[in-house]
């Protein structure tokens, strides 16, 4: 049979079109998406009288969920522990001071705190370690306003380095013998000598600081934002031979060394979750923007677009006192002149998602930031189904399983990303969730890959 190679040419010239359009328009298709999303719910019935503004019902916290919500102060004192198969045990403490109101505030049913100061204090038995101080406050002075700040010191030896072009989608290959391997610990076992830590850098003294503030409107199922961040990044190799080192000398890589990053930021969120730290239904789309210039004191030019979409559902409510179905997907473009960790991470407005795709946030059963290139695609699926839920002196404790599936891909370009499905990884696994207090969330999975198989321990919902 002979192939159709004008039809050949023909699709990967409606691919190459479509490639250099979806670059022009990525911004305005997330943009319109999350107005059409908007227009669905144009004219919400709201109960929001006694509110300073009409706020949709959907945002209404569950009966169940205002139940167990505590009013006034409340001190969440955690042991600050994880495990994770690059970092090893973490220990360490965090701290959150919640003030959540009464039930006469008329926000009470319609935010999960008014105010939360959080500390956190952790490290790892592979010498990672970091403090973190985060204020968030929503409606700040009963306005539309909501303003965070988070600040945090780090030092993490542990970062992997796989590249950040669609070349990280190869096989492992060892640089010594060129042999290639399926398995991830076979082919750390192999690394041997000099190349011993071929695909580790070392993050050290790292200082960042954000400010950020949010403004809501359309009965508070929309909310524009407004950002700064500034990072003093300083980044350096072990003695020996390392990917990272080797890319940087043929000029694929930036960033070795101490740089200075400043970053303006900007994004539109469409919201309809009924409880932030653990939605049981509702909608949350948001696209941010992250542009870094000269103008701002910062040493690199480059322009970063984030795009994605939850989704939480309610099922089978008869039988189940909560079994909520949810979904994720995200889309993310680097473009200009970023450093490699720039490409490793992106930012949302409720925190930044590192070492995609892989790590404990996206591709659970793949390392962090092992497949990383300028556009990044992901896709997540968990079934979250609570089974016991039981008090321990005042504090309310529940207990759910959680079944998941991921997948994400990555390409040097849109078609690379979209058109070809080969340049995707997926990952399955289970987990365990204990909801303390509402807010609270203890997180424990275990993911399997055919390259690699993980477990992680940690806080707060994948997404």
């Amino acid at each position: 049979m002979f192939k159709d190679t004008n039809q050949k040419e023909g699709f990967e010239l409606f691919i190459d079109d479509f490639s250099f359009t979806f670059v022009r328009k990525m911004k305005h298709w997330a943009w319109i998406l999350i107005f059409l999303i908007f227009q669905l719910n144009f004219f919400p019935q709201s109960d929001s009288l006694k509110l300073p503004f009409a706020i949709a019902d959907e945002k209404r916290l569950s009966e169940e969920d205002l139940a167990h919500k505590r009013e006034g102060f409340s001190i969440t004192g955690v042991p600050q522990l994880s495990s994770d198969p690059v970092n090893g045990f973490g220990y360490g403490a965090e701290g959150m001071l919640y003030y959540n109101g009464h039930k006469s505030d008329p926000f009470f049913n319609y935010t999960p705190y008014r105010r939360k100061l959080s500390l956190a204090l952790f490290n790892t038995t592979r010498m990672q370690n970091e403090a973190v101080l985060g204020l968030d406050m929503p409606y700040i002075f009963n306005s539309k306003w909501r303003v965070r700040m988070e600040g945090i010191f780090e030092n993490d030896p542990n970062m992997l380095y796989f590249g950040i072009s669609q070349s990280s989608l190869n096989p492992l290959v060892n640089p010594q013998s060129g042999l290639g391997y399926n398995n991830y610990e076979n082919y750390l076992g192999s690394l041997t000598g000099n190349y011993s830590k071929y695909n580790r850098f070392i993050e050290k003294n790292n200082v960042s600081l954000g400010l950020s503030a949010e403004h809501s409107f359309f009965h508070s199922k929309m909310r524009t934002l407004l950002g700064f961040g500034f990072s003093s990044i300083g980044i350096a190799t072990f003695p020996g031979n390392a990917l990272l080192v080797q890319e940087s000398q043929e000029g694929i890589a930036k960033g070795l060394g101490r740089w200075t990053v400043c970053i303006f930021q900007s994004g539109l969120i469409y919201d309809t979750r009924d409880l932030e730290s653990d939605p049981g239904k509702g909608i949350f789309a948001e696209v941010t923007n992250e542009i870094s210039n000269n103008v701002f004191g910062s040493q690199f030019n480059f322009d970063k677009v984030f795009f994605q979409v939850k989704w939480y559902q309610k099922l089978l409510p008869s039988l189940f006192k909560k079994m909520v179905f949810a979904a994720r997907a995200g889309i993310s473009t680097t473009l200009g002149d970023a450093p490699f960790y720039e490409y490793q991470e992106v930012w949302s407005s409720e925190g930044g998602i590192y070492g995609i795709a892989g790590g404990a946030n996206t591709l659970r059963g793949y390392k962090q930031s092992r497949f990383v290139a300028p556009y990044i695609g992901f896709a997540n699926a968990e079934l979250r189904t609570r089974f016991a839920q039981f008090r321990i002196s005042k504090e309310h404790i529940s207990l759910s399983g959680v079944p998941f599936f991921d997948i994400a891909g990555v390409g040097d370009n849109p078609s690379q990303l979209l058109g070809n499905i080969n340049n995707y990884r997926y990952a399955y696994g289970a987990g365990l969730r204990i909801a303390w207090n509402v807010n609270t969330i203890l997180r424990f999975d275990y993911a399997i890959s055919t390259e690699d198989h993980q477990f992680f321990f940690s806080f707060g919902h994948a997404f």
